[in-house]
């Protein structure tokens, strides 16, 4: 079964379902990336504050304590099963566009990787192997390029016909 270039063949019902879900999946995507930079301020410092707690910073401005093995589990285990889900339907959804295998191949397999590395990565930061801080915030920021690129192709190969505008 030849699924490259198959979403320009697309019904337009399919292609408006498909269109509506990416939309609503990039505005909860950013909008987590919002509350990480309003609770973490996205930098190594913030990041490790933001699961390890700052209580012998007397001069911090918010009080944080360091996360609960509850706390952290929770949050490892939600974030890889959904993330997981998330990016399992993009790749299907992916996998349908006209692009290259190899680029094919890593927008749908990279993401996967990087919610190992990002989720795994708090939990061995919470730890203590505070170096995993960089490889966090590394693969966080490669799984949000990729995210971005995965739903540049699809909406402009959504709405195009064989790379003709509708």
């Amino acid at each position: 079964m030849q699924l490259n270039g198959l979403i320009y063949s697309l019904p337009k019902e399919l292609k408006l379902l498909i269109g509506a879900f990416i939309i609503v999946l990039s505005i909860g995507f950013y909008t987590g990336l919002l509350f990480v930079g309003e609770t973490s301020t996205a930098n190594p410092n913030g990041i490790e504050e933001q699961y390890l707690g700052n209580e012998n910073d007397e001069e911090a401005e918010i009080m944080k304590f360091k996360k609960s093995d509850k706390e952290m589990l929770t949050l490892v285990h939600n974030h890889i099963l959904s993330m997981s889900i998330i990016f399992f339907l993009l790749g299907l959804i992916l996998s349908i566009t006209n692009l290259s295998r190899k680029l094919k191949l890593f927008l749908i397999i990279e993401p996967f990787i990087s919610v190992i590395l990002t989720f795994g990565g708090l939990y061995f930061l919470w730890k203590g192997a505070l170096w995993m801080t960089y490889i966090v915030m590394f693969s966080g920021v490669l799984m949000t390029l990729t995210f971005t690129l995965a739903i540049a192709i699809i909406l402009y190969q959504l709405f195009k016909q064989n790379g003709v505008s509708k």
